[in-house]
């Protein structure tokens, strides 16, 4: 058995990963013997809270020198069919946790005032889409991972349509329908991997060796399923919409969490089970990488409206963390992995930034909120901070993910690094701009600006520690991903000889025998 696929059994005496995805669900269930509001909004909150605190033991207990999953859950399932209750986490899919968990109950929090009708309801949303989220990044049986997959949808439609915008219903619809039409592709993939393995268990089919023609179409399903969610360029046109029309807890899960979906999918699955195709399609992902970067920067530079900018900056982020994910080096790994964290961290607090801007102002206009943050200074402060994070500055936790996604593209070729030099620019452009017009732009009506309360400083102070945190000292994170990291690089070099010609040939061939 490949070292990667080693099951380490939990040192706790309780299931923690089973804890952290179904408390949240019972909690949703809970909702509905709860009648007032403002009750409601408080146990979400601990129900969340207490959520996050039994996710810390996944921490302290972690052994960052052993390879494979940790804290494994396996129960048969169907065992006829090879399907198991499986759940684990390694060194790439625990920060992931940490992060999902770390901001449930910010969503809570800058829900609290903002949503005034069926508040029940949205808190039940928020409860259910915190654990399947977490379900996502444990489950380790395929069609595990696939229903958690195709379960986030109900919660996340819910909130769009219900609580969103004007347009609400519109990029519902569009968020479903580009998501569903991923994933039948992802449903494919996974029913051809359980003909080859026998089992629908991940760890038995990392030991498969695919034929080229296989690894193929292997890769191509599962890249269109996760392309959709990171989401790259073309398949990216859900993207703002969702994020402007989304109340902003719901931007946020959708900016934090949602799109790592597709970008640890990438690397858990795309790289470990089709190494040969991902060596051999790994140019073609740098390029729309590329692409992604440079077009997402510019259409932000082109916006007004405060959530588009930084809808489209998020087309860009990702960006980054695709190309450093197909440099096939151990820094664009790296790299790939904090920008997902820290990107969770800078655009989530952005999102809440936009959020309370619009409560005060009921408009997400730069013209209708500009110069309003010289009359609020705690405002200013958070968001100079996550622009400047945003942006890559250093001492900011983006700045260090976004060196390292770099480094590997420079390793990579220094013609590739150079194409995506523009992209760290327009970030910055796009950012000094949206944060010099909201500061000390002229238009905005000074009776509107109201500085942070205290609940407002509650959500946005913890995101904004780490951002600093992570900053200075990433080494905890590198230190947790590193072995898995290096695992997945050694999969890849004797599988470097296959070129794309060859691999697309011997794909065709075998689909037409």
């Amino acid at each position: 058995m490949t070292p990667l696929a080693t099951l380490h059994h939990s040192t706790l005496s309780y299931p923690v990963l089973s804890l952290i995805i179904f408390l949240p669900v019972i909690g949703a269930a809970l909702l509905a013997l709860i009648k007032d509001e403002e009750q409601s909004r408080w146990f979400s909150l601990i129900i969340l809270t207490m959520t996050f605190f039994f996710s810390l033991p996944l921490v302290g207990r972690f052994q960052t020198n052993v390879l494979g999953f940790q804290f494994v859950e396996n129960h048969a399932w169907v065992p006829g069919y090879g399907l198991s209750y499986l759940l684990g986490v390694d060194g790439i899919s625990l920060p992931l946790v940490l992060l999902t968990t770390f901001l449930g109950p910010v969503t809570v929090l800058c829900s609290w005032r903002y949503i005034t009708h069926r508040v029940r309801e949205c808190m039940a949303c928020l409860l259910l889409t915190q654990g399947i989220l977490t379900g996502v990044f444990v489950a380790l049986d395929m069609v595990l991972f696939y229903f958690f997959w195709e379960a986030m949808l109900v919660p996340m439609f819910l909130l769009i349509a219900i609580w969103g915008g004007p347009r609400r219903k519109y990029a519902a619809i569009k968020f479903v329908l580009y998501t569903l039409a991923g994933s039948i592709f992802l449903l494919l993939a996974i029913v051809g991997l359980y003909v080859q393995a026998g089992s629908f268990s991940y760890p038995v089919m990392l030991g498969l060796h695919l034929s080229p023609s296989w690894q193929f179409w292997i890769f191509m399903s599962l890249l269109i399923g996760f392309a959709v969610k990171v989401p790259m360029v073309p398949l990216h046109t859900w993207l703002p919409a969702a994020h402007v029309e989304a109340p902003t807890a719901g931007s946020v899960i959708l900016a934090s969490v949602l799109l790592k979906m597709g970008t640890y999918g990438l690397l858990r699955f795309n790289l470990t089970l089709a190494p040969a195709a991902s060596v051999g399609l790994a140019p073609y992902i740098m390029v729309f990488s590329v692409i992604a970067i440079l077009y997402g920067g510019l259409l932000s530079l082109a916006q007004n409206d405060i959530k588009k900018l930084i809808a489209y900056s998020s087309v860009s982020h990702m960006g980054f963390v695709t190309l450093g994910i197909s440099v096939l080096n151990m820094q664009g790994f790296q790299g790939a992995m904090l920008q997902m964290v820290n990107h969770g961290l800078t655009t989530g607090g952005l999102f809440l930034l936009a959020g309370m801007l619009y409560e005060r102002t009921h408009s997400r206009e730069l013209s209708v909120n500009a110069g309003l943050g010289r009359l609020m200074p705690g405002f200013v402060f958070f968001l100079g901070l996550y622009s400047l994070s945003s942006l890559a500055f250093p001492g900011t936790a983006s700045f260090v993910g976004e060196f390292l996604c770099l480094s590997g593209a420079f390793k990579h070729s220094m013609r590739l690094g150079a194409w995506v030099i523009p992209g760290a620019l327009l970030a910055a452009a796009y950012m000094f701009r949206m944060f010099l017009t909201v500061t000390w732009g002229k238009g905005g009506d000074p009776k509107l600006a109201r500085d942070i309360n205290l609940r407002e400083w509650a959500s946005l102070l913890p995101p904004a520690l780490l951002v600093i945190l992570f900053g200075f000292y990433p080494a905890p994170i590198l230190k947790m991903m590193n072995p898995v990291l290096e695992a997945i690089i050694k999969r890849l070099p004797a599988e470097k000889s296959m070129d794309i010609a060859t691999l697309i040939t011997h794909s065709i061939q075998g689909f037409l025998n």
